[in-house]
């Protein structure tokens, strides 16, 4: 019987680690409990995904994932200028703060203020990875078939 690979079928375990150019890690499980998911079921970006397939438990790589297979590329049409009254007069206003926000079907986004004055606030509802080159550090533990019944 040959190992089992990563692909579609497949239950992975795994330690990641998400990195910028610069080396800082922006997500890891490296130091605390791994990773279950489903291959297909949403837990992690296609491009991710695709870039572990056909690796099997033991495998360690670092993998440059592009903003087109991670998080998308930066759109411009994401920045939304909203008028300051719009905002409770009791938040700070500053560049970088991360405020919620309801979408049209009432579930939560977050949106950072990109700048602001007196009469408006930029705000930018870009992914904070859009535009970014992600190295992606695996690990693999175990990749077992998905039980169906």
């Amino acid at each position: 019987m040959s190992e089992i690979t990563i692909g579609p079928g497949t239950r992975v375990t795994l330690h990641f680690a998400l990195k910028l150019d610069n080396g800082d890690v922006v997500d890891s499980t490296f130091e605390g409990k791994p990773a279950t998911f489903e291959v297909g079921d949403g837990n992690l970006l296609d491009g991710f995904e695709r870039a572990i397939f056909g690796m099997g438990s033991g495998s360690k790589a670092t993998v440059l994932i592009k903003p087109e297979d991670g998080f998308g590329q930066r759109n411009p049409e994401n920045i939304q200028e909203i008028p300051r009254s719009e905002f409770d007069p009791s938040i700070e206003m500053a560049e970088g703060l991360m405020l919620a926000f309801a979408d049209a079907q009432n579930s939560e986004m977050p949106g950072v203020v990109a700048h602001f004055d007196e009469e408006t606030v930029a705000v930018d509802f870009n992914h904070p990875l859009s535009g970014r080159d992600i190295h992606f550090q695996v690990e693999i533990l175990d990749v077992v078939p998905v039980t169906t019944h």
